[in-house]
C-alpha cells in the first residue's frame, strides 16, 4: 500500500502526478518524510486561532459543488476545544443554510485563517458536524456581547494543518490595529510639542 502522510488529504494521486510533471514532487517527498504536515494544534497555532476575528470555511455537496463562507466575530469566537478539535456557535443569519446543508451530506470541511499584519495563513483540513440539540454546548460557544440567538454548534475535527509562506500576502490592518500603532506616535508628538512650548 505504501506510506501514508498527513498531506495526502490534499495531495491526491492526481496532485502528485502534476507535482512530478512540473518538478516539485521530490521536495514534497522530503517534506513528507522529514516533518510533514501537522495533524494537531501546537501552542503557537492555538494562540493564532484564538486571536482570529474571522476565517473562511469551505464545504461541498455530494455532487462536488464547493461553497466558501466567511465567518466573523470577536477574537476567540472560533474556540479551541482540544488539540484536535475546534468549535463555533452558529447564529441566526440569512437562512440560506448552504454550509449546513452541505455538512448534512458531506462532512469534509476546510478552514482558511489569515492574519494580515503578520502575513500568516493557516490551512486546516478536517470534518465538521452540526449539533442542534445540546444547549449547554451551544451556550458555551456563545460570543459575549453578541445578541443573536445561537441556533446550532459546529464541531470541527482536525485532520491536517499547513502554515503557508507569506509570499504575495499584502499587509493590512484593522482600524483598531492602526490605532494601537499610531497612538504611541501621537502621544510622543504631543510630548514634543509641549516641550517646544516651554522653550
Amino acid at each position: 500500500m505504501g506510506d501514508e502522510f498527513t498531506s495526502d488529504i490534499a495531495f491526491s494521486q492526481a496532485v502528485k502526478e502534476l507535482q512530478r510533471k512540473y518538478g516539485s514532487r521530490k521536495s514534497y517527498e522530503r517534506m513528507e518524510r522529514q516533518r510533514g504536515w501537522l495533524n494537531e494544534l501546537t501552542p503557537p497555532l492555538t494562540a493564532f486561532i484564538e486571536g482570529r476575528d474571522s476565517f473562511y470555511m469551505g464545504t461541498a455537496n455530494t455532487q462536488g459543488q464547493p461553497y466558501i463562507q466567511h465567518r466573523g466575530g470577536a477574537p476567540g469566537f472560533l474556540k479551541v476545544i482540544d488539540n484536535k478539535t475546534l468549535a463555533f456557535a452558529d447564529f441566526s443569519g440569512n437562512r440560506q443554510y448552504i454550509s449546513m446543508g452541505n455538512l448534512s451530506e458531506n462532512p469534509s470541511t476546510f478552514l482558511f485563517l489569515m492574519d494580515y499584519p503578520s502575513r500568516t495563513r493557516v490551512k486546516i483540513w478536517g470534518e465538521a458536524k452540526v449539533v442542534y440539540d445540546d444547549m449547554q454546548l451551544m451556550q458555551s460557544l456563545a460570543v459575549r456581547g453578541y445578541t443573536a440567538e445561537v441556533e446550532r454548534a459546529v464541531i470541527f475535527s482536525i485532520k491536517a494543518l499547513d502554515v503557508n509562506c507569506p509570499q504575495h500576502i499584502v499587509q493590512r490592518f484593522t482600524s483598531e490595529e492602526m490605532n494601537q500603532i499610531v497612538q504611541p506616535l501621537k502621544a510622543r508628538i504631543t510630548e514634543l510639542e509641549n516641550e517646544l512650548k516651554k522653550k
